[in-house]
This record gives C-alpha cells, structure tokens and sequence, in this order.
C-alpha cells in the first residue's frame, strides 16, 4: 500500500514506515503530524484518487530538524572586477510515516 501526498507544496510517494527528507515543518522531535492532502492511493492493486479519498490521511512523526548540503553560489563577468561568492544550507525535517488511512 502507498499513497502519493502533498507535503509542503512537493509530492512524495510513501509507504509505511518510509523516512523521507521534507521541507522544514512545525513541529517539535517526536511530535505526530497528520497530512490530508492525499492525491493518490494504491491498496492491493486498486487505485483510488479525487473524491474516493476523502477523508485520507497520511500520519507521520517528526524525527529531526537537520540542515542539508552546503551550495555554492558564485557569480563573476570576466574583466570587470566583479566576483560575488553566496552560500546556501536548506532546512529540512526527517519525518517517518506511521500510517495511511483511507
């Protein structure tokens, strides 16, 4: 059984007991998060989507807040002097799914 589910403006397919990487969410360490936002189900070969899910949920629980890889912005024109270097870290959530309900 898996289900595909809007987390934070980005869609993840995800099964029971999968730990994914989010967008930083609300919420303390340990904490249950519940997602409505179902988009698609699949439970034994049978597809349900749009009006056969309301009601679905995704239930989740907030492992930990971590930040991801450093990314490097270097911006330059060639002989002008101009050289500017950005740097970037993401904040995600790791989040573990409990469960999914139809």
């Amino acid at each position: 059984m898996y289900a595909i589910v809007s987390i934070a403006g980005q869609q993840f397919k995800v099964a029971k007991d999968q730990q994914i990487f989010v967008h930083r969410l609300q919420g303390d360490e340990g904490a249950s998060i519940e997602f409505d936002s179902v988009l698609l189900a699949e439970n034994e070969g049978k597809f349900k989507l749009g009006s056969d899910l309301k009601g679905a949920k995704v239930s989740a629980k907030i492992l930990s807040h971590l930040k991801g890889d450093k990314v490097i912005i270097f911006k330059k024109k060639r002989r002008k002097g101009y050289k500017k270097k950005n740097g970037h870290r993401q904040q995600f959530t790791k989040i573990e799914i409990t469960g999914i309900t139809l």
